[in-house]
């Protein structure tokens, strides 16, 4: 493609943005006039959602949630580490301030940040995140290693890495506190499948992962 190609292809795609923006603008004003009134209002979501930073995977569109329903965190992997104070704060905002009642960690099948993990190689500046991944395969080292298909290997370390993130999400005194208070917010472990559009419930027992990880973990006092 020529220069001059690639550069009218970006204006194109740019400009797509804006008129799909002025279209939804334009149609949420005909249908409901004070949608826009009630949305600069401020927020107040049922939901946090951590999920993969995957383009494939926008929360809002796959549950059917609408604008100001749902407060969105992503990044590679949908992890949930504690020395990443992006997504700390974002919890600690979503549990204290906005006062959510559901905590979603959505993982996906076909992660790619998983399967990097799962790849023994240098991978320079990823190292250290995907580190968190491959300490989630170390921890069901047994499990995993007795699956002989690389695929339902790979599809078990999804859901594996989902229930971890939900653990470290329990960690947090915000989540601790607010539940010991008011009983919310309950954390769920989501995985959605690219075949067939649909997102699964992995049952995360929430009140039992909370008082198991007390013991050590317990942030109540």
């Amino acid at each position: 493609m020529a220069e001059e190609d690639i550069s009218k292809y970006l204006r194109q795609t740019h400009d797509r943005v804006f008129e799909h923006n002025r279209a939804w603008a334009k149609e949420q004003g005909e249908k409901d006039p004070g949608f826009f009134a009630q949305l600069s209002a401020g927020q107040n979501p049922e939901y946090l959602w951590i999920g993969c930073s995957d383009s494939r995977i926008p929360a809002e569109v796959i549950t059917g949630l609408e604008p100001g329903e749902a407060f969105v965190h992503r990044n590679i992997a949908n992890l949930v580490c504690n020395t990443d104070l992006n997504v700390m704060s974002v919890i600690n905002y979503a549990v204290r301030h906005l006062r959510v009642k559901h905590i979603v960690v959505c993982g996906h099948y076909g992660c790619g940040g998983v399967k990097a993990a799962m790849t023994p190689k240098d991978l320079g500046i990823l190292n250290p995140w995907l580190r968190n991944i491959r300490d989630v395969y170390r921890l069901h080292e047994k499990e995993l290693d007795a699956i002989p298909e690389e695929e339902a290997r790979y599809n078990r370390l999804v859901e594996l890495n989902v229930v971890e993130q939900c653990r470290n999400v329990i960690k947090t005194a915000a989540v601790q506190q607010s539940f010991a208070k008011d009983k919310f917010p309950i954390v769920h472990g989501w995985v959605f499948g690219f075949r067939d559009g649909l997102l699964k419930d992995l049952e995360i027992d929430f009140e039992k992962m909370l008082g198991d990880i007390q013991k050590i973990y317990n942030l109540t006092e």
